[in-house]
């Protein structure tokens, strides 16, 4: 049923402004309370203090009921009978003082000037059923007279008789009452103000919640670039939890272009590769059809099968570097070790020089081979050299120099082949690790690469944890750098004994 009458709030910043004006109503609350009991205990102590002072002053004093209505009759008459009724309530500080018998009735002592009429008499006999017992207890009690509530106290005289002295508790509960008045209409009125300024505080501190929302609304239509700006006003928590969801979304977006990106590869490259297995099985295909119906003579058929042979070997070696690509993809774990990159330098440059004896080479390796030794799989850093190598060969001309550099610093050893070709364009340059590419697609028929020669070394690298860069230009050549993690302490292998290298062999040069 309460939930009925009072919803609840759905909005963050009404909730937090309700539970704030709660917490400090019940304070407030609780502070009144206090201060209200305090205020009541602190007067009501004044009149019992006041009370008591009267009765010490009375009782001290040698009097009797005869010499109390001798003080009456002179204050009556020092009074000049303006009012009267109240002349010696009022010399003893009272609003009432009422003289009784020593069995507790009234008597007409003091009757004119005690302040009590007829009816605050007999409320007084009511209301006090045992005088006699206050006054032995000295406690000063409430009673209601006349419509009137008075603190009284009693006490007995030497003759046996008993005075009631009493003070109205109507200033006190006046009192209480406004005080009361006062701490509702302050309360009622922190409690807006509260009210009021927590709506404001916790609309400042949680727009940037909103933000993220909006955000988030924007991403899911599908602007990944959106990002969460930076809060002004708000807190701590708010500013650490922006800066990880920019850090998510940074993520997300980077995880859905890269999937995008290999989706799009990947349909490029079964184009590609159908492409490129479709030609040499064309061919085959149609030296087959050819051999079956009889139409080749005896020279015709030694071509055919030749050419069969030579488009049965390309397929061959187009499968085996797509099969290497495959299990590079899948990270496989290679069985590193030391491995001399100018030993794989020099078989290379060796390869190289047999098949172009023109092609001018200059390598530039450390004194020291140790110096140079790359953590690594031996036979994929080989294939690496090669695959830069036979692309020199083939998209170079053949007397064009190269120079091929080793060196090591503490913790890597990096390779840089350079020649001086041709080059290649910006936006070739750029695509030049993707498989299939060829920046010279006329030439494959000549050359008989399906352009993944170096998609091949980058995979390569990257499972070596190392690095491929390219550095070119049309009319400069292409420079080609990588960077490999060093083996290093009980890793390398005990220095071989090594005799001084020839200065020229084969077009080479060491230095």
């Amino acid at each position: 049923m309460s939930s009925r009458l009072l919803p609840r709030p759905k909005t963050l910043r009404a909730r937090l402004t309700l539970a704030n004006v709660a917490f400090v109503a019940l304070g407030l609350l609780a502070t009144a309370a206090f201060s209200v009991m305090a205020t009541y205990t602190v007067l009501g102590s004044e009149i019992d203090n006041t009370l008591r002072e009267s009765q010490r002053s009375v009782s001290s004093a040698p009097v009797t009921s005869h010499g109390l209505q001798q003080l009456c009759t002179l204050a009556d008459i020092l009074q000049g009978g303006k009012d009267s009724g109240l002349s010696f309530a009022k010399a003893f500080k009272q609003d009432l003082f009422e003289v009784l018998d020593s069995d507790g009735r009234n008597s007409s002592v003091c009757e004119n000037s005690g302040g009590a009429n007829s009816r605050i008499r007999e409320d007084l006999n009511r209301a006090l059923p045992d005088p006699a017992a206050l006054a032995r207890s000295g406690k000063a009690v409430n009673v209601r007279a006349d419509g009137t509530d008075y603190r009284v106290i009693v006490t007995r005289l030497s003759d046996g008789s008993m005075v009631v002295q009493g003070m109205r508790y109507s200033g006190l509960e006046h009192a209480i009452h406004k005080l009361l008045v006062w701490e509702s209409a302050a309360g009622l009125g922190l409690l807006g103000l509260l009210a009021i300024g927590s709506l404001t505080s916790a609309r400042r501190r949680l727009s940037p919640l909103e933000t993220m929302v909006e955000t988030a609304s924007a991403i899911a239509e599908g602007d990944l670039s959106r990002r969460i700006a930076t809060a002004r006003h708000g807190s701590s928590e708010v500013r650490e939890l922006s800066t990880a969801l920019n850090a998510m979304l940074h993520q997300i977006e980077t995880a859905v272009t890269e999937s995008e990106r290999a989706t799009a590869q990947l349909r490029h490259f079964l184009a590609d590769a159908s492409h490129e297995l479709r030609t040499p099985l064309a061919s085959v295909q149609g030296y087959l059809q050819l051999y079956e119906k009889g139409m080749l003579d005896a020279e015709d058929k030694d071509r055919a099968l030749h050419r069969v042979s030579a488009e049965a070997m390309r397929m061959s070696r187009l499968v085996d570097e797509l099969l290497a690509l495959a299990r590079l993809e899948e990270r496989p774990a290679l069985d590193f070790e030391p491995v001399d990159l100018c030993t794989l330098v020099r078989d290379a440059a060796a390869d190289l020089a047999a098949q172009q004896p023109g092609r001018p080479q200059t390598l530039l390796l450390p004194a020291d081979d140790l110096t140079a030794y790359a953590l690594g799989d031996e036979a994929g850093l080989r294939q690496v050299v090669g695959n830069l190598l036979s692309n020199v060969r083939v998209h170079t001309p053949s007397d064009a120099p190269l120079v091929i550099e080793v060196e090591a610093d503490p913790s890597a050893v990096r390779l840089r082949i350079a020649d001086s070709g041709p080059g290649l364009a910006a936006r070739d340059a750029a695509r030049a690790f993707d498989r299939f590419f060829r920046a010279d697609p006329e030439r494959a028929p000549d050359t008989g690469g399906a352009g993944l020669g170096m998609a091949i070394v980058q995979a390569v690298v990257q499972a070596h944890h190392g690095t491929v860069t390219l550095d070119t230009a049309p009319g400069r050549g292409l420079t080609v750098r990588i960077t490999l993690p060093r083996a290093r302490g009980p890793l390398l292998p005990a220095a071989p004994k090594r005799e001084p290298a020839a200065v020229s062999q084969n077009g080479l040069a060491f230095e």
